[in-house]
């Protein structure tokens, strides 16, 4: 049984690293189409506008992982979506070809590799908040300032709310995870507490 468990947890990692490779290697080729074509800020405008989109529609997370949908049905739908989003030509001919070669389910990965890109290009890094409930200016601000005196560097921060954190945050920036959650405090008072049975 132990077996099978340590087998499975090897499959999804290896699933992980080869989702995460082909992200990069998209999320590489829009950064540089978009560099040498002098439309970084447009990218990064279209970049912000599909993150949002995939955020805020369930029915678009769905067509981004449907095994059901065929290529055109995805290809059409991302069409739609890049129509309305007013995304420029590189990014949503990119996600043509994803739902072509059926690799639009790493999109998020992709966004996430491209905002990193685009954060760095400007001196940037972007830094991932998970919190209990929404931040507000003063906190972000203060988030911001303390992650750039240990940084050295403008930190931009990507929020998103995580309720069962129960309170705290969880920030990651590059390798460094921080976790001040009280559901992790939690955890961790249990495996102190069978440690001790």
């Amino acid at each position: 049984m132990r077996a099978n468990d340590t087998l499975k947890g090897c499959r999804l990692s290896e699933n992980a690293s080869i989702s995460t490779g082909i992200a990069e290697r998209y999320a590489q080729a829009v950064f540089d189409l978009s560099r040498d074509g002098g439309d970084l800020k447009k990218l990064e405008a279209d970049v912000t506008a599909l993150d949002e989109a995939v955020r805020a529609s369930s029915d678009l997370r769905d067509v981004l992982s449907s095994p059901v949908l065929t290529r055109d049905d995805q290809a059409r739908a991302m069409g739609a979506v890049a129509e309305k989003l007013g995304l420029g030509d590189t990014l949503a001919n990119t996600l043509r070809l994803m739902a072509a070669k059926r690799r639009l389910f790493v999109v998020p990965a992709m966004i996430a590799q491209l905002k990193d890109m685009l954060a760095d290009e400007r001196g940037e890094v972007t830094a991932q908040v998970r919190a209990a409930k929404a931040l507000t200016n003063a906190q972000t601000d203060a988030l911001a300032a303390a992650l750039k005196q240990s940084t050295g560097k403008d930190v931009r921060l990507d929020v998103t709310v995580d309720e069962g954190l129960i309170g705290g945050l969880v920030v990651r920036l590059g390798s460094q995870m921080i976790d001040t959650s009280i559901r992790a405090k939690l955890n961790a008072l249990q495996n102190t507490m069978k440690e001790v049975r």
